[in-house]
């Protein structure tokens, strides 16, 4: 079975973003929230890269709409 993880990574993301309450359940707790979400039940170790991917997009997401508020006060 091959994942594509980036394309996990986005869909993810999207979810995430969408619902506040996920977003803070992910926040709390990475790898359970992802377990629920993806109905896969991995060591942790293996659901990391995921966790690292996810967090880094919401990060980049994130900024994006600081910088995005910065330019409307210009």
């Amino acid at each position: 079975m091959s994942i594509d993880i980036k394309a996990k990574i986005e869909e993810l993301v999207s979810k995430l973003q969408k619902d506040p309450t996920l977003l803070k359940s992910f926040q709390k707790d990475p790898v359970k929230t992802l377990e629920g979400l993806t109905g896969l039940d991995l060591p942790e170790e293996q659901l990391q890269p995921l966790v690292t991917g996810i967090k880094a997009k919401l990060a980049a997401s994130d900024l994006g709409d600081a910088l995005g508020g910065l330019k409307k006060l210009f």
